[in-house]
């Protein structure tokens, strides 16, 4: 699994994520046409679902559904950062905004939680897009072909749906009652009309008339402090998956009316998406369907008006720059990154093959320019490259390639001061950091942590939290801290509850608590029971949370610790519109409201709802029905409403941190709850509730003004102070802080700036306020310890530039963390002297730990002491080719020493380091490589058995000691492998024997294969050609191959020898030669091995006196005859060739000596050689025959061996010569030579 950034808290961003796709796939049936259809982006809402486990839902056929947010594994996405959107579709609060339930469920569908990144599904794109709580909502969708019509007929004959506005626009008040009504289980209140100046509710109901058949809703509510709200809902066909009708609403009064604004988009325009800009959210910008038209809509005035413009590129995902508010990146279809600089109105291309996600803004502080965008780009199957450019300039020569070498797909994350990055090698991953833009390093984490998946939790305050799956977990991670530069990792905690999403995505149980510094809750696998952890020291200490006293009705638990405790649901929400099992806020320090459960374990059975306001030190059960619990008034009041399926016209305020609830009424009729809306951090005290009176009815959205409820605005007088503890203990990550809130019971209203903190005061230092350095680990009495693996005296670089270094005590402080430590630092670092020593522990590597290299090529070898003086001690490196570099100490090698390689071959390169007390060494051997073209095997067509035969394999382009040779030899299961490309076999079977040689070069492997004939014996001609062949040679084997084909043909029409006992190999080069092999009949029987042998001597003798005679010729071309020769031998000389002799006299005696030896040849054997006739004074012989020579037509004579003498004359014969000697013997030479070894390349 690739590197993923997991944001949070619960391992998840405050980011959410739409997906056309809904995990569990809800079906819709009708109960009058039992129509069963399955479509995706779909909340069903029949029951309340185990957490565990996955459901498929049936629901009515005209049910509207809010969208599912799905999430995957991956991404950078900011927790913390409203100024960043994501890499995803959509924004702020423009997600759909509900569903549109029957109103006859019983319970609301849970979704378990996700991790807030992007996915994408499949070659289409399909993907998931994010959605920030604060008004930043990436969103995503699938495209489908168009048809005409609806996906679904609404019944609207409800009675009371089609009524008017104001029919549902009215103030209703809530309870009165002087004394608050403490809401219990299952009880009911009556309210009555409040006296003057008692707390109550104001509210007003909207329905936007016409858009009962749109089933998914966007909404945004536009500015700080602004009165404006944007609501686009649309009809999305299931079956299509595409958006077929849409409308625009907006309300300039805080949502008290709406103004249908399509006719100011374009009457026939679909909408599918809304975004807003998160430094300007007065900016908006909508998609239009591309099934219509490809087009974005822009408005700079909170959609009051909208211009219009094409492009041309569908938009998948859209991220918006961290500050400055026109510049915007796009994500399309295609796979390519656009890039726009005037919000929107111009596009501009800035690479392809991006990979969805992937692809991030500049950071502001870090980057030079603020136009810089970071990509990972796809160059084959999962393998990337990481680019940084310019988003306007992204050319080839100005893109810059920061990781040396490839990285994994889906391993890019950019955030903060770091990036991370991930390289899997012979399957394992090695996962490389860079901070504050350095170079990369790699990861260091305990020596047997042997990580099999990590993913990034947080990069908050200089700092990394990794999820890290160890070599012996399967479902469980474990929590790892990292140092400032995100290298040095150290376990915080074991066995972190975990599962995975409905596309696979990972979820941890992980949060963190808002306002509070260094505290989080985790869920951890204990003994197979999940319980919840507390941690106040940022991971150094875990806690079990001390379950409350009594139930919400006074009930004593008897809960005692650790056998009892309270469990926590962790998971976000994945609804924006709802608040999710568990939720702080950083304006309410101290307060945590979450849904779980008090047992031995976490259950998903039996839930409540608990609040602590000491920030987890105590809690209490206010609900015993799971409620969405939200914080009023900048924290200082909250608001609950039932998580249920089932109409309702109620909700609960509490002033007092949930001591006591306030119902009270804001409808009059009850309504199916999708969601509330409120404006964070503002002043304006209003929320919207969304939702419908039935499944069929219009979208109702009730504006409540909460003001009401108070009475003034907060004086000093009605504050009071708390002290932030832990278990107690007032010292909290370094500090005794002092936090004031407002007093339980008040009702006046919370100014938004007034200060959370009312003093601060450091501690000194503890242990605990201490994390483990790297290699040291926590032992029972609470003291670092170094691991059995790690060496504590190990060599220090600090050494390399001074005479002194800071050695580890083996703590390191947290950060963040503001002890002060007094007198005798115990816990910090310790300045020590640098002491001589020699080096021990030498180690030689490159950089990525590869040990082959391309030809031309930037090879960084890195160096590494584990000990000795660094700073004393010289290093030197042999780079193996002649090249040697020698440095001073050891700092000047932190970057690694580049070389290159001009030549391929096998390089030993050693490492040495030298000093006064002593030296060591470290070598490595090094394969410089260049691809391997192609691979031709030489090899004879025809071989002896029992003899062997030579085999070469001719490699381009050539290369040096660096290939593998794999010898494949007919139907062997083993091969033979040599580094040489050569080998000698012998065959031991005769017939056809195939061979096959593959080379390997590094992971590329090529071959080639040849046919060998074997046979106990044969003979061999050499013959040469015509010189016109040579200018039609292309010198390729498959020519060879061809022309050798036609020889034998020709040779075979004029001898009658069947074409199966010749072959003919020609060689390769110029001038064009050729061998003719002659192999005895398969038919002949081992015993009559002698007469086959004097046979083939017989054949042999017929060719040579045809192919003298010139009668073996082919057709090359219309006008081109290649006539067949016998290679000529070359005679030895007769005389002495000293330079005293006159050379005309030489040539005469040899001219006069051989015209002799040819007549007394003819005359002597003349019926040994069948073609040659002479005149005899025997009355009985005919008149000499004539045999036409060259350019014969294509009648010509074929001589067949029944006109040859038998084999008892030719017997005869030959006696008969070699009893006269001479000649004879130099004829036998000729016909039985052999050339076993002779090759056809």
């Amino acid at each position: 699994m690739g590197l993923w950034s997991v944001w949070t808290f619960s391992l998840l961003a405050s980011l959410h994520l739409f997906h056309p796709k809904f995990v569990a796939q809800a079906e819709i049936s009708s109960p009058r046409t039992n129509d069963r259809l399955y479509f995706l982006d779909v909340t069903p809402l029949e029951a309340r679902v185990d957490r565990k486990s996955k459901v498929s839902l049936r629901v009515d056929n005209g049910t509207k559904v809010f969208r599912a947010f799905e999430t995957e594994a991956a991404g950078a996405l900011k927790p913390n950062n409203g100024e960043r959107v994501g890499n995803e579709r959509g924004l702020g609060n423009e997600a759909p905004i509900g569903i549109k339930t029957a109103p006859n469920y019983h319970k609301r569908l849970k979704i378990p939680g996700t991790k807030y990144e992007n996915i994408f599904e499949d070659d289409k794109m399909r993907h998931i897009a994010n959605i920030m709580l604060e008004n930043k909502f990436p969103d995503t969708r699938k495209r489908a072909k168009r048809s005409v019509g609806t996906s679904e007929n609404v019944d609207r004959s409800i009675s009371g749906e089609t009524q008017s506005r104001e029919r549902f626009m009215e103030t209703v008040q809530g309870v009165s009652n002087p004394r608050a009504e403490y809401r219990r289980a299952g009880e009911e209140a009556r309210g009555s009309n409040p006296r003057q100046g008692e707390p109550h509710l104001d509210t007003s109901t909207f329905a936007l008339s016409g858009d009962s058949a749109h089933n998914q809703a966007m909404v945004h509510w536009s500015g700080h402090n602004s009165s404006v709200i944007l609501i686009l809902t649309k009809l999305y066909d299931f079956n299509l998956g595409a958006v077929t009708e849409s409308s625009l609403w907006r309300s300039t009064d805080y949502g008290s009316t709406y103004n249908k604004l399509n006719d100011k988009v374009g009457s026939r325009t679909v909408l599918s998406y809304l975004y807003v800009c998160p430094t300007n959210k007065q900016k908006i910008m909508m998609l239009s369907d591309p099934e219509v038209e490809s087009a974005v809509l822009i408005s700079s005035d909170e959609g009051a008006s909208f211009e219009k413009h094409t492009i041309n590129f569908n938009i998948l995902s859209l991220l918006f720059h961290p500050a400055q508010e026109n510049w915007i990146l796009a994500y399309s279809h295609d796979s390519k990154v656009y890039s726009s600089m005037d919000f929107g109105r111009k596009w501009q291309l800035v690479h392809d093959n991006v990979m969805p996600g992937r692809f991030y803004w500049a950071v502001m502080g870090l980057d030079r320019e603020s136009d810089v965008v970071h990509i990972e780009t796809r160059i084959a199957k999962g393998r990337a490259q990481y680019v940084k450019c310019r988003a306007q300039r992204c050319t080839e020569a100005n893109r810059q390639y920061l990781f040396p070498g490839h990285v994994d797909t889906n391993s890019l994350v950019v955030q903060d001061e770091y990036v991370f990055t991930q390289v899997t090698k012979s399957g394992r991953a090695s996962y490389f950091v860079s901070y504050m833009r350095e170079s990369f390093k790699r990861m260091k984490l305990p020596k047997y942590c042997l990580p099999k998946d990590m993913h990034i939790i947080s990069t908050d305050e200089k700092q990394v939290f990794a999820a890290v799956q160890e070599w012996n977990q399967n479902n469980t991670y474990s929590l790892y801290i990292s140092d400032s530069p995100g290298v040095y990792f150290t376990l915080s905690l074991e066995n972190l509850r975990t599962s995975r999403g409905p596309a696979g995505n990972l979820l941890v149980d992980f949060y963190k608590v808002e306002g509070i510094n260094g505290m989080y809750l985790a869920n951890k696998l204990l003994d197979n029971l999940v319980k919840t952890f507390i941690t106040y020291n940022k991971g150094q200490t875990w806690a079990l949370l001390p379950a409350p006293a009594a139930d919400v009705v006074g009930n004593n638990l008897h809960c005692i610790l650790p056998f009892c405790s309270l469990h926590l649901h962790l998971e976000m929400s994945e609804n924006p519109y709802t608040s999710g099992p568990i939720t702080s806020k950083k304006s309410v320090p101290g307060i945590i409201v979450a849904t779980g459960n008090i047992g031995t374990e976490l259950s998903s059975s039996n839930l409540g709802m608990f609040i602590s306001a000491d920030a987890g030190n105590s809690w209490r059960q206010i609900f015993d029905e799971e409620h969405n619990v939200w914080f009023l008034d900048n924290g200082g009041a909250l608001l609950a409403v039932l998580h249920a399926a089932t109409p309702i016209r109620h909700l609960w305020i509490s002033l007092d941190e949930g001591k006591k609830w306030d119902r009270h009424s804001f409808s009059l009729a009850p309504l199916y709850v999708d969601g509330v809306l409120m404006e964070p951090e503002s002043d304006n005290h209003i929320i919207t509730f969304f939702g419908h009176f039935s499944h069929r009815s219009e979208w109702q959205l009730i504006k409540i003004d909460y003001k009401g409820l108070f009475s003034r605005r907060c004086m000093d007088g009605d504050y009071q102070t708390w002290h932030l503890h832990n278990k107690g203990e007032l010292c909290v990550m370094g500090e005794k802080q002092i936090y004031m809130k407002r007093r339980p019971g008040n009702r006046c209203m919370l100014a938004q700036d007034y200060s959370r903190i009312y003093s601060s005061e450091p501690c000194l230092c503890t242990s605990y306020d201490f994390e483990c350095d790297y290699g040291w680990e926590r032992q029972v009495d609470g003291k670092c310890s170094p691991a059995f693996w790690f060496n504590p005296n190990g060599a220090a670089k600090s050494c390399s530039s001074s005479q002194s270094f800071l050695n580890s005590t083996g703590y390191r402080k947290v950060l963040s963390n503001n002890c002060k430590e007094a007198g005798r630092n115990v816990y910090s670092p310790k300045r020590q002297a640098c002491r001589p020593r020699p080096p021990r522990g030498l180690r030689l590597s490159t950089n990525q730990g590869e040990l082959s290299a391309s030809v031309g090529s930037n090879v960084t070898f890195m160096v590494y002491l584990d000990d000795g003086d660094s700073l004393r001690t010289s290093i030197q490196l042999d780079f193996g080719d002649g090249i040697k570099i020698t440095y001073s100490n050891l700092s000047r090698t932190d970057d690694g020493i580049k070389h290159i390689y001009r030549t391929t071959g096998i390089y030993r390169v050693t490492a040495s380091a030298e000093n006064i007390q002593g030296s060591d060494s470290s070598t490595l051997f090094l394969h410089i490589t260049s691809p391997v073209e192609r691979v031709y095997l030489s090899a004879p067509i025809v071989a002896i058995r029992g003899k062997e035969a030579n085999l070469t394999a001719v490699v381009w382009p050539s290369h040096t000691r660096i290939l593998t040779f794999f010898w494949w030899f007919d139907n062997s299961s083993e091969p033979i492998i040599t580094l040489e490309g050569s080998i000698s076999y012998t065959f031991q079977k005769e017939g056809k024997n195939k061979v096959t040689v593959q080379v390997a070069s590094g992971s590329i492997i090529i071959q080639d294969s040849k046919v060998i004939t074997v046979k106990e014996f044969f003979r061999s001609l050499l013959l040469s050609f015509s010189p016109a062949l040579d200018e039609h040679n292309p010198d390729i084997p498959e020519w060879r191959e061809d022309i050798g084909r036609v020889v034998r043909t020709a040779l075979s029409q004029v001898s009658g020898v069947p074409e199966d006992q010749l072959l003919v190999s020609l060689y390769p080069g110029l001038p064009s030669t050729a061998e003719l092999f002659i192999l005895p009949d398969e038919h002949t029987s081992s015993e009559h091995k002698r007469s086959s042998e004097e046979a083939l001597e017989t054949i042999s003798n017929i060719f040579v006196t045809a192919l003298n005679q010139g009668l073996i010729q082919f057709e090359l071309k219309a006008d081109i005859r290649i006539i067949v020769y016998m290679t000529q031998q070359t005679l030895a000389p007769l005389v002495d060739s000293n330079s005293i002799h006159s050379g005309s006299a030489m040539l005469m005696l040899l001219t006069v000596v051989f015209v002799g030896l040819a007549a007394f040849f003819i005359y002597k054997f003349k019926r040994k050689i069948p073609w040659i006739h002479v005149q005899t004074e025997d009355s009985h012989e005919k008149d000499p025959e004539v045999i036409s020579t060259v350019g014969q037509n294509d009648n010509m004579t074929k001589v067949k061996l029944s006109e040859f003498p038998s084999q008892k004359e030719l017997m005869e014969k030959e006696l008969e010569a070699r009893s006269r000697g001479g000649i004879g013997r130099n004829m036998e030479r000729i016909v039985t030579r052999e050339f076993p070894n002779c090759t056809n390349v």
